[in-house]
């Protein structure tokens, strides 16, 4: 899994001229879906998503988690993060799931997601279009790698 999380004061994804998903202040996360990847790993993924201080509090300081905050998220499969472009010109994909898998693990994320809060979603498989007004800009990358040695280093 890869995912580029970016705070927002607004957003909105479209298939074609239709508006699929809009959030107002909240996430967008633009997540990639690894054959690796499992529903426990998703479920410690959306579990750190949701309780990362990264809005600001009454000071300006990222305090406030997206509940606290009252946002919503904004949730858009991508595979190509999983590009390797190391060799050749062509990216290769090798790493993502294959799409009847990553569209099952999509669905089941922004399900986990919508036990806590507001979700919306693009369309999965579809070409979209995301618009959004960065917040800060605030912007993170976290990976099944990063969950990985997060969970071995701190729940024992």
């Amino acid at each position: 899994m890869i995912a580029v999380i970016q705070r927002v004061k607004k957003a909105k994804v479209q298939v074609g001229k239709e508006v699929v998903g809009s959030i107002g202040k909240g996430l967008v996360i633009l997540l990639g879906i690894e054959k690796s990847d499992t529903q426990d790993l998703l479920d410690r993924f959306v579990k750190k998503i949701v309780h990362m201080r990264i809005f600001p509090d009454e000071r300006g300081r990222m305090n406030k988690d997206i509940l606290e905050a009252g946002g919503e998220i904004l949730l858009v499969s991508q595979f190509t993060l999983l590009a390797d472009v190391k060799k050749g010109r062509r990216p290769s994909f090798l790493k993502a799931a294959d799409p009847n898998t990553a569209k099952s693990l999509f669905e089941y994320t922004a399900e986990k997601f919508s036990q806590f809060l507001p979700v919306k979603t693009g369309v999965f498989g579809e070409y979209m279009q995301v618009s959004l007004q960065n917040d800060g800009p605030v912007t993170f990358i976290l990976t099944s790698q990063d969950l990985k040695i997060f969970l071995k280093t701190y729940i024992t």
